[in-house]
């Protein structure tokens, strides 16, 4: 190691986030590989292990002889000094290599505020931050991730986006890549030769023109581009493999355990989730496999707990067998098994009886909204009756914590339906106490957790303007105000960071000179509170004369072109306004395994249905 990096780990807390080193980690003699890839994750070292997509792609890219993955995260704010005091270049945690040495640095997406974190990535790198500036010889600057579906803020900087589910699509990119370097083509010819692949998105070969006015007037494809750019899907889940071994964090990650993923995708169509819709359809992955690869992963990395992720895991349709499957084994091993993406409207009493038969832990409901009007809005297709048998049954087996998430300016939302949110909780801690069967001489704690809502593109909530952070903080004080126990607990997040995340969500190309002159001011880990320098992104934007307002408290038109709409994710526009309509009425959308609203998503699996309505695919209430 370095001299000048030891002395850097020495002055600065949490060295372990900085040495590698960790059981899991993939070596290779760099001479004998084709291309060196860096897996950029732009937040703390913490944040970026529990991240299950980078463990996926980092397996499979590993598992080739001609390919190295190397992992890097951005460096916490007092070795981020350090680094730029000593002159230390960003490396990556297994080689320790510079990232400029690198063929490929690659960054995901999953916030809009971590976007200055990329540009100080690159800069920490010694790396030119605009991709105009850097030359043939430079690592070429790819990212996917969620907020791709939206790379216009971003276009300065990146060379290439994927779209969707990279898996075979980034394979296929480095691919192009390496048969591009042998051939000696120059970047551009490289990209050029990327967007061929589906999903690749390569900003360079598209243009934006604008009304007076700020809206998108056209987006033109050259180069025989794409238009538009159709997402990357993989149609059959159980034909990729699961990953059996991680690299274990050297200290504690956020999400410190195995994670398996059950399904992709969701059937759900709630209107605010972007999620919900950018991984349609849903695809599930068989149970044998499910527990075969959960049980090599907790032998393999020493794990003691499990999760079961996905954005609606109860809602797979062997959900009970894989249950029975997996207790097989974690009964014997002391393996906990937790559901994070529980559903109050198929959470049944074997369910429970089998989630908490090796340890007990608190229950979490996405609630979303207070009153049945608003449910009923946002598609959520959950009522009173079916929280109150949830909260009944957990109760009965001797759970006495839930946690309730809400949001908080959702579309025609009312103070009513703040106050709503309230007596929800309430409710429960009434249950709770009239429960016969509630463990005796123990209290309930019910904790509210309320998100603002940010209007996120290919959703049918994409049209609406954002609430004003003023507006937002008067909400906060009711629902504080509202809240008459002291068995609940309210936590809110800022209003204004939610306000900044909107404009970049939404935010087109000319969003890029702000990043850079907000980065350049300062502004870097925007996503903490703590850094977060809303003066200054406000300072910015008046300098530069772009109104933030235009991106987040305007409606989009039904018929307007976005920044986005060069994007296909399958979502058919016409089914976004339908639903669109449909909320303002108040009028909600059966789940996708129940009744096809046809939204396009089919069309991605090369037509027919999704689900085979034949079959039983939904759960019963038990």
């Amino acid at each position: 190691m370095d001299e000048a990096l030891k002395a850097a780990l020495s002055a600065v807390q949490k060295p372990g986030r900085y040495t590698g080193g960790e059981p899991g980690c993939v070596y290779k003699e760099k001479e004998k590989v084709s291309l060196r890839f860096a897996f950029c994750f732009p937040d703390t070292y913490e944040v970026g292990m529990s991240f299950l997509g980078m463990k996926i792609l980092y397996e499979i890219l590993n598992a080739r002889e001609d390919i190295w993955c190397e992992r890097c995260f951005m460096p916490w704010v007092d070795m981020r000094r350090e680094m730029q005091q000593r002159g230390l270049p960003l490396y990556a945690l297994e080689s320790k290599d510079p990232l400029s040495e690198f063929d490929v640095i690659g960054f995901t997406l999953q916030y809009e505020l971590s976007y200055t974190n990329i540009l100080a990535m690159l800069d920490l790198a010694g790396l030119p931050l605009l991709c105009e500036e850097r030359t043939d010889d430079m690592p070429i600057i790819v990212a996917g991730g969620p907020c791709a579906c939206n790379s216009e803020p971003l276009t300065d900087f990146i060379d290439l986006f994927m779209l969707g589910e990279g898996e075979i699509q980034l394979p296929a990119v480095c691919d192009t890549i390496i048969a591009g370097r042998k051939a000696g083509l120059s970047k551009r010819e490289i990209l050029k030769n990327c967007a061929a692949i589906q999903g690749v998105y390569i900003p360079a070969l598209y243009d934006v023109e604008y009304y007076e006015d700020g809206r998108v007037k056209e987006i033109r494809a050259n180069e025989g581009a794409p238009m538009p750019i159709r997402k990357a899907i993989i149609e059959d889940m159980n034909t990729q493999p699961l990953p059996q071994n991680f690299v274990v964090p050297m200290i504690g990650a956020v999400h410190d355990r195995a994670q398996i993923e059950v399904l992709r995708g969701c059937v759900r169509g709630c209107r605010f989730c972007q999620a919900g819709f950018l991984y349609r359809p849903m695809r599930e992955r068989d149970a044998a496999l499910l527990s075969t690869a959960g049980k090599a992963l907790c032998e393999n990395t020493g794990y003691d707990e499990i999760s079961l992720t996905s954005l609606s895991t109860s809602d797979h349709s062997d959900l009970e067998t894989l249950l029975d499957d997996m207790l097989d084994w974690t009964q014997d091993e002391h393996v906990s098994m937790s559901l994070p993406s529980l559903r109050v409207d198929n959470f049944s009493q074997s369910l429970v009886e089998k989630i908490s038969r090796v340890r007990k832990s608190g229950l979490t409901f996405a609630a979303e909204a207070g009153t049945q009007r608003l449910r009923d809005v946002i598609n959520k297709n959950v009522t009173w009756e079916e929280i109150e048998r949830t909260c009944k049954l957990a109760f009965g087996a001797g759970y006495t914590s839930v946690k309730l998430y809400f949001m908080m300016g959702l579309p025609t939302e009312t103070m009513e339906d703040i106050e709503g949110i309230a007596e929800t909780a309430q409710r429960i801690v009434d249950l709770y106490y009239a429960n016969p069967d509630h463990p005796k001489g123990k209290g309930v704690q019910v904790s509210i957790s309320v998100a603002c809502f940010v209007p996120k593109p290919h959703t049918p909530f994409q049209f609406v303007p954002q609430d004003k952070p003023e507006v937002l903080r008067e909400k906060q004080q009711h629902l504080l105000h509202s809240v008459k126990s002291r068995k609940i607990s309210v936590s809110y997040h800022d209003s204004k960071t939610s306000f900044l995340e909107g404009v970049f969500a939404k935010g087109d190309r000319r969003l890029g000179k702000v990043l850079l002159e907000a980065y350049r001011r300062g502004c870097a880990f925007d996503g903490w509170e703590e850094h977060f320098l809303f003066d200054t992104w406000m300072q910015v934007f008046e300098d530069l004369g772009v109104d933030p307002s235009f991106y987040v408290h305007r409606a989009i038109g039904l018929d307007e072109v976005t920044s986005w709409s060069h994007m296909d994710y399958g979502i058919s526009h016409d089914y976004l306004v339908r639903e669109y309509k449909k909320a303002l009425d108040a009028k909600t959308t059966k789940p996708c395994n129940r009744a096809c609203a046809g939204c396009g998503a089919n069309q991605l699996l090369k037509g027919g249905v999704c689900f085979d309505y034949s079959k039983t695919v939904v759960h019963q209430n038990g």
